[in-house]
Parts: structure tokens; sequence; C-alpha cells
């Protein structure tokens, strides 16, 4: 097939989904500082793939400790779809008769980015005891602190659609690899995370973006929310930047979400979220049929 990327762009809402290092008896968030000197909170891209891997079934590749814990090098892309769609790195050692070992390296076909929270850390943090467990037996409390921040994430997902099921000598049909990008598409539309006792949706309420010619993500840096209204000017004029653009963006958005959701639907000609995915899996196999 010619090359084409698909690119996803997706706001979601959650609650403190991602605790980085903490220290004494706080957990905190991971986060960063930006330049209008706000903290934000973010899902990192490591832990929106592993949530996704898990939920998918994905998580059966096999590993080794050759140093250090890697894919086995007997893994192959056939068999495993994690590996090829997120890639994979497997090194040798020397060998006993003294030669060198090296290193065989798959990039990524499907690309995350964190997901960045769209509105700012104010510092709130939740107080936690295990008071109901200690009156049991007349023992001392433990007390905890968590960071806590709820808000709307942005993160874009990119796919190159010509690079699924391809690695060396290893050439899968073009029903696998259907089957395989839109099994992911489906894992995205219905995410979440578990942590610290919760189940959080990150499930997405707004989402724009297609299959395209050119592998560019396009509206990566175009999400934006204020007064719970998705600022539309910016992605309108993406969308309206080139003939790519043009003639192949999707959007869709959840009901009774966002203030301006009229506004949404009808400068972006957004359907739902459901309408959003059935659409664009018809357009993957699509690419691999025709």
């Amino acid at each position: 097939m010619t090359k084409k990327g698909l690119t996803l762009s997706i706001i979601m809402r959650a609650e403190s989904a991602n605790y980085g290092e903490g220290f004494g008896n706080i957990s905190v968030l991971k986060k960063m500082s930006r330049g209008d000197h706000q903290q934000y909170t973010y899902i990192s891209r490591q832990a929106l793939r592993y949530s996704l891997i898990q939920q998918l079934g994905w998580d059966t590749t096999p590993v080794e400790d050759n140093g250090v814990v890697q894919f086995a090098a007997k893994a192959g892309i056939d068999e495993y779809p994690e590996i090829d769609l997120f890639g994979y790195m497997k090194t040798t050692g020397k060998g006993d008769d003294g030669s060198a070992g090296g290193s065989n390296t798959r990039n990524a076909v499907a690309r995350l980015s964190n997901a960045i929270a769209l509105e700012p850390f104010r510092g709130d943090l939740d107080y936690l005891n295990n008071m109901g467990l200690a009156r049991r037996a007349d023992l001392n409390n433990a007390i905890a602190q968590l960071e806590i921040h709820a808000s709307y994430y942005a993160y874009t997902l990119t796919i190159d659609l010509d690079r699924v099921g391809e690695d060396g000598d290893i050439h899968l049909s073009a029903e696998e690899k259907a089957k395989r990008v839109c099994t992911l598409l489906e894992g995205i539309q219905f995410l979440y995370r578990d942590i610290k006792g919760r189940r959080e949706s990150l499930a997405p309420l707004f989402v724009i973006g297609g299959v395209y010619d050119r592998k560019n993500p396009y509206f990566a840096n175009g999400l934006h929310v204020e007064n719970n209204k998705v600022s539309v000017r910016g992605l309108k004029e993406t969308v309206e930047s080139c003939n790519d653009t043009q003639k192949n963006t999707l959007c869709g958005v959840h009901s009774d979400t966002f203030a301006n959701e009229e506004e949404i639907r009808k400068e972006l000609d957004a359907t739902t979220i459901e309408a959003f995915f059935t659409t664009l899996k018809g357009k993957v196999n699509g690419c691999y049929t025709n």
C-alpha cells in the first residue's frame, strides 16, 4: 500500500491518573511546568500504553533478562501484536566464541503522546488514614496524603499504516493488518485506567483526526478547553489548511459534555464518538483491502 498515516487527537477527563516518585507519606502526581508559570499534571505515554496493552490482552509477548529486561529474541510480530505496533529492541551479548553481540530494533508503528492536563494543578491534597482497620485491634492510625487533580486531558495517537505487519521477511495479510489497527482503535475508544483503588475512564469526550496521505499529527497542538468550551477556531483553520485535511478529517463529540457542543457539531461537522470510530475503522479496512 502507499504510505498512509492515521492520527487522532483526543480530549478525555480523568482524576489523578498517574503518580510519580513520592517522599515520606506523600504521593506526588506527575506534572510539568509551562511558560504561564502554571503546573499541569500528565499521564505518561508509558502509562497509557500499559493500560491499553493490558486491556487488549496483548501483554503476552515473552520477555527475557539479557543484562536488561527486554522482549525475547524469538518473539516475532506475526505472533505478537504488541511488538508489531509498539516496536522492540532486542540485544544479544558476546558469544562463547568471542563473537560480538548486536541489537535488532523495530521503531514504533503506533505512537502515543503524554496526556497533558488542560487545566492547571492547584496543589490539592487528599488526607488518608487507616482508622477503620486500626480500630479493630486498637492500633495507631497510619497517615498518608495524595496529590489530587481532576481535569480534561489531551493526547495524540499516530499510526504508520503502511508499516503494520511488515518486518523483514514477515508480511502479514491485509486482513490481519486491518484487524490489529481496528482492535487498537477499539481499545482507545473504551480505554480506562486502574489506580489507587479507582477505575478511571479515559474514553474520548472529543476526538478529531483521520487517515491521511501525510503522516503528520495535524491536531496535536490544537486542543484547548476554556470555560468548558473546546476551542474550535484553531482546529477549523487546521482542517482548512490543505486538501489532505479537508478531505479526510473526521470529528466526534460526546453529547452534553461541552458548553459549545452546538458550535463543535456545526463548525467541525462532528458526529457521535461511536460514529467517529465506526467510520474510521471503515477507512482503515479500505486502506488494506482496496
